[in-house]
């Protein structure tokens, strides 16, 4: 009996050894290490991502200084911090998915109503049976509140917020950045027919997947890109200066007939301006020729006597003749 006895307290020494070990194993093996490496690692770059709010050293074309919001966008989406970056988008994709699949206004309604219910059956299960409910026995000593500090910093933050939407609007709308505004223009282009086919939580998880792997996508495969880009560039540039150079061939060719026609109808109307006058002089010689030909003798001798003029006969008066009635008019001749 003492036999078993030892041998079941030694089975059970052994049993509390195998889990210890095994616990050890768990909490401290290369698995448990890698996971709280992984878990220090994204404290870190969560605390560097929020410690990266600042206002930006260069202000905007306007000279106006920048929110920090346009700093922690832009260490947001640029991937420096890959573990706080993927855990942003993976939060916005799962957020736009539980508001497409996922009726969530009813879900806060059920969640309210259940709590509440939970709550007030214990308050009076307690009160009935212990004569004190369960939910004052839960009830902290003092109300949370927010303090003024808290609000202030939060209506700091939101007012920073909505600045930074404003202020990128402007720069895109008024092309501060000429590249930004063209994608821009090009993404509402696509939106515009998209829509037609696309839902809505489908074009906020396109444009989200592209603004957040964009970046990334451009960051590995940096060189392959800036070079394609450079190529790019440099035939656009080709064609370019060959397009100035056509138009400024075809330019000179244009001044030179402009030129060329204006020559030959200025030295036309110099001509007809030149046979006008030409004529108009020989007029005015003709006429004095003609003037300088004629003499006194062609002309008849002027009268020197009185003219004497001769009345004609008197006229005599018409007398009326009077028709009597039944007579014939005499017929005028």
């Amino acid at each position: 009996m003492a036999d078993q006895c030892s041998n079941g307290s030694t089975n059970l020494d052994a049993l509390k050894n195998n889990a210890a070990s095994a616990y050890d194993a768990v909490t401290k093996g290369p698995v448990a290490q890698n996971v709280a490496d992984q878990h220090a690692k994204t404290v870190d770059e969560l605390s560097n991502l929020s410690a990266s709010r600042r206002t930006p050293s260069t202000p905007a074309a306007t000279g106006q200084p920048l929110t920090h919001y346009h700093s922690f966008f832009s260490e947001l989406l640029s991937w420096n911090n890959p573990r706080a970056s993927a855990i942003a988008y993976l939060s916005i994709v799962a957020a736009i998915l539980s508001i497409r699949y996922f009726d969530v206004l009813r879900l806060c309604f059920k969640l309210t109503w259940m709590v509440l219910g939970v709550s007030v059956a214990a308050e009076l299960a307690g009160k009935t049976i212990l004569n004190q409910g369960f939910a004052t026995q839960l009830r902290p000593r003092k109300y949370y509140t927010v303090s003024k500090e808290t609000l202030d910093s939060a209506i700091g933050d939101v007012h920073e917020l909505v600045n930074f939407f404003v202020i990128e609007a402007q720069r895109v709308l008024f092309a501060e950045n000429v590249y930004v505004s063209g994608f821009v223009a090009l993404a509402a282009f696509f939106a515009y027919y998209l829509v037609k086919i696309v839902p809505y939580w489908g074009l906020a998880l396109i444009g989200t997947t592209i603004a957040f792997l964009g970046p990334l996508v451009y960051k590995t495969n940096k060189e392959v890109i800036d070079a394609q880009l450079h190529r790019a560039s440099e035939i656009i540039g080709a064609q370019t200066a060959q397009l100035k150079t056509v138009a400024q061939q075809n330019t000179e060719k244009a001044t030179q007939l402009t030129k060329q026609y204006v020559g030959e109808y200025t030295a036309k109307a110099q001509t007809l301006v030149g046979l006008h006058g030409e004529e108009h002089t020989n007029g005015h010689a003709n006429t004095h020729a003609n003037k300088s030909e004629l003499r006194d003798a062609d002309f008849p001798p002027a009268p020197r006597a009185d003219i004497k003029t001769e009345l004609a006969a008197p006229i005599e008066p018409v007398v009326p003749v009077t028709v009597k009635s039944g007579e014939q008019q005499p017929l005028l001749i």
